[in-house]
C-alpha cells in the first residue's frame, strides 16, 4: 500500500500528517514574516537611492545608523533561503535540531542555546497555529485535492496576518500571487458550489473585481467625508483574493464579520488599555481571519440561513 493509499484510507492519520506539514510550514513562515518586510524595505531604499541620484544602500544605512526608524543590520546576500537563521542576540547559527517546530523552543525553555537572550513565544505561536489550522482544513475537505488549496490559502492568511500585525503592510509579494492563483485554480473547478475551493470562474472573476471595487469605493468615500485614510491599498487587494477564492457569493459574510470583529476589539483596546482612537488599526488581520471562517462554514452558514427563510442561497 503506498503512502497516498495509507493516507486516503485513514482519516486520523491523514488529520494528523497535515498537522505535522502545518508544523513545518509555520516555521518557514516565521521566516516569511520576519524576512519579507525588511527585503522589502531594502528594496525601497535601493530604489529611492536610484532615482533620487543618491547614495547607495551601504551609505544611505550608515546615514541613518542610530535613527529610531533605521532598519537591523542585515547581510549583502539576504532572502527567505539565505542566510540561515540565527539568534538575533548573538548571530549564533540555528541547527536542524534547534528548530524543530515547537519542541526545540519548549526544550530549550525560550531561550538561545549560546546566549541565553530569550526568543520570542511568536515563533511557536505562528508554527502551531498553522499546524492546528491546515489540521482543520484537512478534517473539513477530507482527502482531496481543494483540501491543498485550501492549506495553501490558510497558510497566506498566516503569514499575511502577522506581518500587518507587525509592519501594518500586505505585501504585493503575497497578495497579488494569491488572487492570481485564485482565478488560476478556478478553471478546474468542478465541484458546482459542493465545496468551498475552488468556486468556478465566474464566481471567481466577480468577486476579485467585486472585492476590490467594493472596498476602493469605501475608502474613497471615507476619504471624502473624513479627509482620512481608514484603510490602505493591500486591504483592497487582500479582499480581491478572497474574492476570487471564495466567489462574490462570500464576499458580505466575509466583509461583515471582519468589520464585526475589528470593532469589537478596537473597542477593547480602547476600553481596557486605553488605546488611543486615533491610532490606526491593521484591518488585515480580520480580513483573513474571516475569509479562513468563510472558507471552512461560510456555505453551510449561508445555505442554513436561507433554508430558515425556504429561499435557495
Amino acid at each position: 500500500m503506498s503512502v497516498l493509499q495509507l493516507l486516503a484510507a485513514s482519516p486520523a492519520l491523514y488529520i494528523g500528517a497535515c498537522f505535522v506539514l502545518g508544523l513545518t510550514l509555520g516555521s518557514f513562515l516565521n521566516v516569511v514574516i520576519y524576512r519579507l518586510p525588511l527585503m522589502l524595505e531594502r528594496e525601497w531604499r535601493e530604489q529611492c537611492a536610484e532615482s533620487s541620484g543618491g547614495p547607495g544602500t551601504a551609505s544611505v544605512a550608515a546615514a541613518t545608523a542610530g535613527h529610531a526608524s533605521a532598519p537591523p543590520a542585515i547581510p549583502e546576500r539576504f532572502n527567505l533561503i539565505v542566510p540561515r537563521s540565527a539568534c538575533p542576540a548573538c548571530r549564533a547559527p540555528i541547527t536542524a535540531l534547534q528548530n524543530v517546530p515547537i519542541l526545540s523552543w519548549l526544550i530549550l525553555r525560550g531561550r538561545c542555546a549560546r546566549c541565553r537572550a530569550p526568543i520570542s513565544a511568536r515563533y511557536p505561536l505562528v508554527e502551531g497555529l498553522t499546524g492546528i489550522l491546515s489540521a482543520l482544513v484537512a478534517w473539513k475537505f477530507g482527502f482531496a485535492w481543494p483540501a491543498l488549496a485550501a492549506m495553501v490559502l490558510t497558510w497566506y492568511l498566516v503569514a499575511l496576518t502577522f506581518i500587518d500585525i507587525d509592519h501594518q503592510l500586505l505585501p504585493d509579494s503575497l497578495t497579488l500571487p494569491l488572487l492570481w492563483l485564485g482565478l488560476f485554480l478556478s478553471l478546474w473547478s468542478s465541484q458546482a458550489g459542493a465545496a468551498a475551493v475552488p468556486v468556478d470562474t465566474r464566481s471567481s472573476l466577480i468577486g476579485a473585481m467585486a472585492g476590490y471595487v467594493s472596498l476602493w469605493s469605501v475608502y474613497h468615500l471615507f476619504r471624502l467625508l473624513t479627509g482620512k485614510d481608514g484603510m490602505g491599498y493591500g486591504d483592497f487587494k487582500l479582499f480581491a483574493a478572497l474574492g476570487a477564492w471564495l466567489g462574490w457569493q462570500m464576499l458580505l459574510p466575509t466583509i461583515l464579520v471582519a468589520a464585526l470583529a475589528g470593532a469589537v476589539v478596537g473597542i477593547a483596546l480602547i476600553t481596557l488599555r486605553g488605546r488611543d482612537r486615533s491610532t490606526p488599526m491593521p484591518f488585515g488581520p480580520f480580513l483573513a481571519g474571516a475569509g479562513w471562517l468563510v472558507l471552512m462554514f461560510g456555505r453551510s452558514a449561508v445555505a442554513g440561513y436561507f433554508g430558515l427563510f425556504g429561499a435557495p442561497p
